[in-house]
Parts: structure tokens; C-alpha cells; sequence
């Protein structure tokens, strides 16, 4: 479980859950925690080279994992950069 004071990722498990075709910034590719907002950030690369920032809240992971909020986090970007909704599919 994450804990309120810190959330962080490795590479290897923030590139798992990237779409293919998609790639971390070359900018903190592993992301950074910023304590006032109480998440982790960091920002991906789809197929045509526009950046989108994944954050995750602290919160989100202590209820649905670490993993589970980093998924979940990916789906909301990938589906909103795809113009779909993702209201009723259970993802904020």
C-alpha cells in the first residue's frame, strides 16, 4: 500500500501499462511525488509525439492498490486522448 507521505513507480512498471506505440518523456521518465497535491505525475508520449501528464493520488492507491491506481490512471489518459468516455467503466 502507498503510504500518504510518498508514491513512486519504476520504469518497468509505468511502461507495462502504456499503450503500444507509446513512450515515457525523455523529462523524469520515472515521474516525481509532489507532497501538496498528494500525487505522483509524469508525463507520456502517444504515437504522434503529444505529451500527457498520468497522475496518480496517494489515496487512489491506498484504496485500489498501487498498480491498480496506476492502471486505472493510464486508461483515464489513453481513453480521453481517444475522445472516449469512461464514465460506467468503473474509472474516474
Amino acid at each position: 500500500m502507498a503510504s500518504e507521505s510518498s508514491l513512486s513507480y519504476t520504469r518497468t512498471e509505468i511502461e507495462s501499462y502504456l499503450p503500444s506505440g507509446w513512450a515515457l518523456s525523455a523529462e523524469k521518465p520515472e515521474g516525481e511525488w509532489d507532497s501538496k497535491a498528494g500525487s505522483w505525475t509524469t508525463q507520456v508520449r502517444d504515437g504522434v509525439d503529444f505529451e500527457w501528464p498520468v497522475s496518480v493520488k496517494a489515496s487512489e492507491a491506498a484504496t485500489k492498490g498501487r498498480l491498480g491506481a496506476l492502471q486505472e490512471a493510464m486508461s483515464r489518459v489513453y481513453r480521453g486522448r481517444l475522445g472516449k468516455p469512461t464514465r460506467g467503466l468503473g474509472i474516474g
